[in-house]
């Protein structure tokens, strides 16, 4: 063989092949056809005519989907031929050949698995085609599969579950937390976006994400009170609509930014001041939002309050009194609750309560003073504002409201209402009535300040009223003694010498101090230039030596003016005889007096007879009233049972020095004839007796009055009546010119006056009885003397009081005085009222024989 032989190039994929030649033979020529068949040798590997195979398969594409490969090419026949296909092992493809009607053969890579691009997005596999020779030829092809994406997945948190803390009052856009997903598709199937869904509350306004990074940061003000953890879902979704979803836990941490919150629960703004210690005045609540130190409190209160707090659940706190409380002290309480927390800084917070103390009745009205001093005038109006008491009363309202009031008491034998009266609202003290300094000049009595509680409370204060003395009273002449007419009183001889003591004018002013001090003065005289009267102690002497010229009768008119402002005066007329002997005397005053009692006859009888009816009428109504109304009398006056000789005006009480006499006069009471608008008025004592020397009167005549006291109303002002001087002593008692007489006890001649009596003396213990005898015959009668008599009851001379050292001895230089150890002499015998006896005859003197010549030619 010339070269090699090959079939495939001669044939081709004919078989079988084989080409035919001619072959002369020389020796024999011989022609002949040569047909050579050439056998296949297997020199061939199949081949295919791509080195790679490209496919793109959807992983969404099902089983049993069918995919072509390309056949390989074995020029070879037969056996040698291209025999089978094998792919290399997978789960997701199988291989499956198939005959081409022309015998040749192909292969399809059918899907036995869903592809899953997430899990092999390429596929690299080897198709290896094989003949039949031996030796064994094959070839290969590469087949790339790349899985086509389909969005089969979703979207997938890294975590299911994220924590985060934020603090509160964090600033907006404070980083909280990043949440993060996959998605194991690729491109558009597998880009991510993230949002919350389904937020509860707030949450919305409080936290934001980024849609693309999942990055969580703070929105609003987060408040660890209001929220103090957020539970928030987080969804992720890729853009085929697939989501996943997980949650964020957001825990807020807490920052001291809240103060302790006081709530007061229950509270009773006013307490009773004797509330007793551990008694509950509030319940308060106080809470803290704050957690942990922040809001654990400490509550307390201000310091020197007088409570308490105490805790008693769980923020809740008790307020309780801790002493017993005074109103009167402290009325009130601003109680300061204050609350502090244990954070870092601490906060605090206060709350203030006004506590009122309700008044309880303690305390009882109190005066400024214990006693008061009052002082008011005498004859003042009645209703008159005398003073203001005022009390204190420290509590409350009712029990603050005082009145006052005048304790039940007497004074002088009558409740003190009838003098005084109080304003129970003002305290304002009025005098009820006129008051007489010369009946009271003080007086004392207890005021009541009662307050309005229950049971009130009360306490007393002393007021004394001090009298103050008015110039309201003239001065009352005691001697001489004054009557209708006067008589001879005095005889100083033609011999006395000069400063004889002629009399003396005694007179008491019932008023006091210097309303009582008194100035005697000679006003009117007969002669001025013989008499002459003591400033000071109203002695009348005599100025010059008596003379012959000098007339009998001298009449002289004294003044006695007390040193009040106005000052007050009373006048007292004194008849002194200028003469030797008595009988001289009698004549010329004998026709002086005699004149005078033919005028005056029937007035005087008149008047005795309506005094006398007067006097039956009146003590026959008071004794009716008296025994009807005893239970009306409110007031005792008492009667003094001292008769004072000569008169002494009543009232009269001069202890003290400051008046003329040192004696004291005991005063009663009379009641008016219209006693419902006037007060009571005093009665004359019973016992005041006069000595008087009546020239108009031949008589004596005595009279007791005894007449009690009514009182109709007893706040009624007091009157007085002007004194009632129509008194006489019965001959046995008619005292001398020193105030003695005799009597059973003493014997006459032994008592104190001077023995023998004095010529003076005589002659006027003479002179009394002629007048006793001419009054009984001449003037009153007979029937008249005896009615006289009946109502005029005979003094004693226990009776009368020893007034010597008041009264001067006429003819003598000194004043005569009380001595007992004096053997004394008593006056002449009494002589009976209705005889006339005829005076003793004395030694004629020249006056006396020419006034008895004149007598007997007229």
């Amino acid at each position: 063989m010339k070269e090699r032989i090959d079939r495939e190039q001669l044939c081709g994929d004919i078989t079988p092949c084989s080409f035919s030649f001619e072959i002369i033979l020389e020796n024999p020529i011989e022609l002949h056809r040569v047909i050579v068949e050439i056998t296949d040798v297997n020199d061939h590997s199949p081949t295919f005519q791509n080195d790679d195979l490209k496919f793109e398969i959807s992983e969404s594409a099902v089983p049993g989907s069918r995919f072509v490969l390309e056949s390989a090419d074995d020029p070879d026949v037969g056996l040698n031929a291209l025999q089978r296909y094998f792919l290399t092992p997978n789960d997701y493809f199988v291989l499956k050949e198939h005959a081409n009607p022309d015998g040749t053969k192909f292969a399809e890579m059918v899907i036995q698995k869903v592809l899953d691009r997430e899990e092999h997005p390429y596929l690299s596999l080897k198709l290896i085609a094989v003949d039949g020779g031996d030796p064994q030829r094959s070839g290969t092809v590469n087949i790339d599969v790349t899985v086509l994406d389909v969005n089969d997945n979703v979207p997938v948190f890294n975590q299911t579950e994220y924590r985060a803390s934020v603090i509160e009052n964090a600033l907006k856009g404070t980083y909280v937390t990043t949440v993060n997903a996959t998605d194991t598709d690729s491109g558009s199937n597998g880009k991510i976006t993230y949002y919350f869904s389904k937020l509860k509350g707030n949450a919305a306004d409080m936290f934001s994400i980024d849609e693309n990074s999942g990055l969580v940061s703070v929105l609003g003000q987060i408040d660890y009170e209001k929220d103090k953890r957020y539970e928030i879902r987080v969804e992720a979704k890729d853009q085929g609509g697939l989501t996943d979803s997980s949650k964020i836990i957001i825990e807020v941490i807490d920052v001291n930014d809240n103060a302790p919150v006081i709530s007061v629960m229950s509270f009773s703004s006013t307490i009773s001041e004797d509330a007793p210690p551990g008694t509950t005045v509030a319940v308060i609540k106080i809470k803290d939002y704050d957690s942990d130190d922040n809001g654990r409190v400490t509550c307390s209160i201000n310091e020197g309050m007088p409570f308490q707090i105490r805790s008693s659940l769980s923020d809740y706190y008790n307020l309780i009194t801790d002493v017993y409380f005074d109103r009167e002290t402290v009325a009130e309480y601003n109680i300061t609750i204050i609350a502090i927390d244990s954070g870092s800084p601490p906060l605090s917070s206060s709350a203030t309560l006004r506590l009122s103390l309700s008044d309880v009745n303690d305390n009882a009205p109190v005066f400024e003073k214990r006693t008061y001093s009052v002082y008011v005038s005498e004859n003042n109006s009645p209703g008159l504002s005398l003073f203001t008491v005022s009390a204190r009363d420290s509590d409350w309202h009712q029990n603050a409201r005082v009145s006052y009031f005048l304790s039940e008491q007497q004074i002088g034998g009558a409740p003190v209402s009838s003098l005084v009266s109080i304003n129970a609202e003002t305290g304002v003290l009025h005098a009820v009535r006129s008051f007489d300094y010369e009946q009271v000049k003080k007086f004392s009595f207890i005021i009541k300040a009662q307050d309005g509680g229950s049971p009130p409370l009360s306490s007393n204060a002393t007021i004394t009223v001090l009298i103050k003395d008015e110039n309201d009273n003239a001065p009352q002449v005691l001697y001489p003694v004054q009557t209708g007419g006067s008589g001879v009183a005095e005889m100083v001889p033609r011999s006395a010498d000069v400063g004889y003591l002629v009399s003396k004018v005694v007179a008491v002013d019932v008023d006091s101090g210097q309303n009582a001090w008194l100035s005697y003065k000679l006003q009117k005289a007969t002669d001025r230039a013989l008499f002459e009267v003591g400033a000071q102690n109203g002695e009348i002497r005599t100025v010059r030596q008596v003379t012959d010229k000098d007339a009998v009768k001298q009449k002289l008119t004294v003044v006695v003016e007390d040193n009040g402002q106005p000052s007050r005066s009373a006048t007292v007329n004194i008849n002194v005889a200028v003469a030797d002997s008595f009988p001289e005397v009698l004549s010329e005053f004998t026709d002086f007096t005699h004149d005078k009692d033919n005028d005056n006859l029937t007035f005087y009888l008149v008047l005795a007879l309506a005094v006398v009816s007067f006097l039956f009428v009146t003590c026959l109504v008071v004794i009716i009233s008296v025994k009807i109304y005893r239970w009306r009398q409110s007031r005792i006056f008492y009667q003094s049972s001292l008769p004072v000789i000569p008169y002494y005006p009543p009232r009269y009480a001069d202890a003290g020095g400051t008046g003329t006499l040192r004696h004291l006069y005991n005063y009663d009471v009379y009641r008016t004839t219209d006693s419902r608008k006037s007060d009571c008025q005093f009665v004359r004592p019973c016992s005041q007796n006069v000595l008087v020397v009546d020239p108009t009167c031949t008589g004596t005549t005595q009279r007791q009055i005894s007449q009690k006291s009514v009182l109709d109303e007893t706040d009624s002002p007091v009157e007085q009546k002007p004194p009632n001087t129509d008194w006489r002593f019965t001959q046995n008692q008619r005292p001398g010119p020193s105030g003695a007489a005799a009597t059973p006890e003493v014997a006459v001649g032994t008592g104190p006056w001077p023995n023998p009596p004095t010529e003076a003396e005589q002659l006027q213990a003479l002179m009394a009885a002629a007048n006793e005898v001419s009054e009984a015959t001449n003037t009153l009668g007979p029937g008249t003397m005896g009615l006289s008599t009946r109502y005029s009851p005979q003094f004693t001379l226990q009776h009368v009081p020893d007034y010597r050292q008041n009264v001067y001895i006429p003819g003598s230089t000194a004043t005569l005085t009380a001595n007992p150890q004096q053997p004394q002499q008593a006056l002449p015998p009494p002589q009976a009222s209705g005889a006339q006896p005829e005076p003793p005859k004395a030694a004629q003197t020249p006056a006396s024989k020419k006034k008895s010549t004149k007598k007997e030619k007229k």
